[in-house]
């Protein structure tokens, strides 16, 4: 009923189970499937990973229960673009479809510390948690550059460019512009 009550949403199907979830998307292609991870006969990851690989264009938001970054993980890995819990408001779930029909990924605030705490757990190398942007601060920190400096070479606020900075030091557990700067040359950054 939230999103039938969307005017930029049609429900076109609803499933009992796994099984008829699969074949149902097979039919109808729908933009976003909202899976469960618990279903009766065919349970939502193995459910969503057939969907992803019959009906790749289908976008898959996963609604569970579960908070477990295990669950999470594997339902990212069955081909889910978003994750949330079933205690969100209305608010959040039309957001989350709406962010995953754009192609957008999406988690419940509620499990993202958990998924992220999971994630570095397996990360070897810290420079894998960098985004891309992430790394272009880093280097022009370690040349030297200012936070106005590396706005206006990368078009971003000086706000941007101190976020950035905050989580780079979060992300590889540094606490100084000195860290930041032997971190970088340690690992290749400048010469």
């Amino acid at each position: 009923m939230i999103l039938a009550a969307q005017p930029d949403m049609e429900v076109v199907g609803e499933a009992s189970n796994g099984n008829e979830a699969v074949e149902l998307v097979k039919s109808l292609e729908p933009d976003v499937v909202i899976m469960d991870v618990n279903m009766a006969e065919l349970n939502g990851i193995e459910g969503a990973r057939r969907i992803s690989e019959a009906t790749p264009k289908t976008k898959i938001l996963a609604l569970s229960m579960h908070r477990d970054a295990v669950y999470v993980r594997e339902m990212l890995r069955a081909g889910a673009k978003g994750y949330l819990v079933k205690d969100i408001d209305d608010d959040a779930l039309i957001d989350a479809v709406r962010a995953v029909a754009r192609g957008d990924a999406y988690l419940s605030p509620a499990i993202a510390n958990s998924v992220l705490d999971e994630y570095r757990k397996h990360v070897t190398n810290p420079i894998d948690l960098l985004t891309p942007r992430e790394r272009e601060v880093l280097q022009l920190v370690a040349e030297g550059k200012t936070n106005k400096e590396i706005a206006t070479h990368l078009s971003l606020s000086v706000y941007t460019v101190e976020a950035h900075r905050s989580r780079l030091m979060e992300k590889l557990n540094l606490h100084s512009t000195g860290d930041l700067v032997r971190f970088a040359i340690r690992n290749g950054f400048i010469a």
